[in-house]
């Protein structure tokens, strides 16, 4: 059972950024896989093997471990019943996405939340999320730049450096943190066959750049 996972030591002591509950192994030690070191996880097997209870476990285990201010959701299902419970979760950004014309402004929406996030990274100077939510927050204190706040008076310096700016730097809102984000798409094979130009570019973007974002 899940609970039993939930409740092991593995993964109350896990220190995984995702961590994930996916089963024991055939020893009975629990399998627990970090999501964050994946590009990502297909789930895939015959009709009635257990997949959609496969992905409603590993939205369990993170809503376990995550709280809205660390982790979103877009959870896409074109079956309209197995993922509606959640709709009234804080963690969405958008409610669960049903309708296949839908879900490429949905993916779409993630995309430009990743470019976003790059140049973010860019502009604060780290690599990926993780550094950018362990940064040090605030900035040392340089000893020279105590004696320049009496020269103020002098405001040519003060122009100069505002030119500098690239203009579009100037909406680009810094967070103190990111929170991940999850995306959960359940009948890929249904999705590929009716919309499946939009959404196989998409999906191979994401895999290919969103685990730094």
């Amino acid at each position: 059972y899940l609970r039993d996972m939930l409740e092991s030591d593995e993964w109350q002591k896990n220190t995984g950024a995702i961590p994930i509950a996916l089963g024991r192994d055939v020893k009975g030690h629990p399998i627990i896989g970090d999501l964050a070191g994946m590009p990502h996880l297909l789930i895939a097997g015959a009709t009635g093997s257990g997949k959609t209870v496969c992905v409603n476990a590993i939205l369990a285990s993170l809503l376990y471990r995550f709280t809205a201010e660390d982790l979103r959701l877009v959870l896409i299902d074109p079956k309209m019943v197995e993922m509606q419970h959640y709709n009234s979760l804080p963690h969405l950004i958008v409610p669960v996405v049903t309708e296949a014309k839908k879900v490429p402004l949905a993916l779409g929406w993630v995309i430009r939340e990743m470019e976003k996030r790059f140049q973010i990274f860019a502009k604060t100077g780290v690599r990926n999320i993780i550094g950018f939510n362990t940064r040090p927050k605030t900035k040392p204190k340089v000893e020279g730049e105590a004696p320049a706040e009496p020269k103020s008076a002098s405001k040519d310096d003060e122009p100069e450096v505002l030119k500098i700016e690239v203009p579009r730097d100037f909406e680009l809102i810094i967070p103190d943190k990111l929170p991940y984000i999850c995306v959960v798409v359940d009948e890929l094979a249904d999705l590929m066959q009716t919309v499946g130009k939009d959404v196989e570019m998409a999906v191979a973007r994401l895999a290919a750049l969103g685990r730094a974002a």
